[in-house]
């Protein structure tokens, strides 16, 4: 049984610390999240069950932790991705195109983690991380593009917040092509706008009378 484990490496202990959250993410991403133990986390990190409590007092503090780890993750590569976007529909699209990218590559990682409310507790969702703030720059940026009120701006982005995650979903679930769902997603958001501004704008204009 000995020969089953894998052989141990000696690391750094912030390394260490990195393996141990690697290993979880493949247990929680194949098997969700109640197949994690601290045992198990172990035995697939090549180290004993007591040096997985020496970094992470609790499974629970370890899921936490790999929470916070994705989503910094995924909001770094989306954040480098937009630097060079010049049109709202492409900063649209390259944070849409990153997000389904990591689901492809992670699987539902982050969805079976945010599904659990201890975990969760004060994190939000993967489109909800830091979400306060994305929906404040994200408003000024329509507010500047489709002259939207700030605080209908603010209502609209919001809500169209959950569509890339539903995105995700489908993407994961249905097996269908990246970059038609990519379109799909993209065109829903950039569509809502549009027609949330047409119908602003017809209420601003005066009737006509004969």
């Amino acid at each position: 049984m000995a020969d089953d484990m894998p052989k141990r490496t000696r690391l750094k202990p912030e390394d260490r610390k990195e393996s141990i959250l690697d290993h979880a993410a493949r247990i929680v991403a194949a098997e969700g999240v109640a197949a994690l133990t601290m045992d198990s986390v172990g035995k697939q990190a090549g180290v004993s069950k007591s040096l997985v409590y020496a970094y992470y007092p609790n499974v629970t503090e370890l899921l936490k932790a790999l929470l916070k780890r994705e989503m910094r993750r995924l909001r770094r590569l989306q954040a480098k991705a937009v630097e060079n976007a010049e049109t709202f529909e492409d900063l649209v699209r390259q944070v849409t195109r990153e997000y389904l990218k990591y689901i492809e590559d992670r699987g539902l990682l982050i969805q079976r983690l945010q599904s659990e409310p201890t975990v969760s507790e004060g994190l939000g969702g993967p489109t909800s991380y830091d979400r306060e703030v994305a929906v404040e720059t994200l408003a000024d940026i329509v507010v500047e593009n489709f002259g939207l009120p700030k605080d209908l701006a603010r209502a609209t982005i919001d809500i169209s917040f959950g569509l890339p995650e539903a995105a995700g979903n489908y993407l994961h679930h249905s097996g269908e092509d990246r970059k038609k769902v990519e379109d799909l997603t993209v065109t829903m958001i950039i569509g809502t706008l549009k027609e949330v501004q047409a119908s602003y704008t017809t209420k601003l204009m005066p009737l006509k009378r004969s």
